[in-house]
């Protein structure tokens, strides 16, 4: 199994509906984003994902969320968003844009802060 990882930064604001305490009201975070990608088996010149394309779909994804406030995007219509929330909602769009059988996105991490952020694994198994 091989796994490759990049990291990636946006810039926005949220707040938490019904939240007790300070991020309830509007705030900002320099987010940080972190993709893993696994794949069984290399293609045919050694590249488990290449590089490039996995930086070129992040991106396509944060620039939806860079410079905006997270709380009015229709993905967050019905929740919050979270860093659990924002992991999972570009988690699925990653994986829908890269996933073909040899490559799938294992996991998002993502961190509004150093010293905080939260992990999605999708549904799949853990090996």
């Amino acid at each position: 199994m091989f796994e490759v990882d990049i990291r990636r930064e946006f810039s926005a604001a949220h707040c938490l509906r019904g939240y007790r305490g300070n991020c309830s009201r509007l705030h900002g975070h320099n987010w940080e984003v972190q993709a893993f990608v696994r794949a069984e088996e290399l293609d045919a010149i050694g590249i488990a994902v290449d590089f490039r394309r996995l930086k070129d779909e992040l991106e396509k994804i944060l620039a939806e969320f860079d410079h905006t406030n997270i709380s009015e995007l229709s993905y967050f219509a019905a929740s919050n968003p979270t860093s659990e929330l924002i992991a999972k909602t570009i988690f699925e769009k990653l994986a829908a844009a890269l996933d073909d059988g040899r490559v799938k996105v294992d996991r998002v991490r993502v961190c509004e802060s150093p010293s905080s952020g939260a992990t999605y694994f999708g549904a799949q198994k853990r090996s």
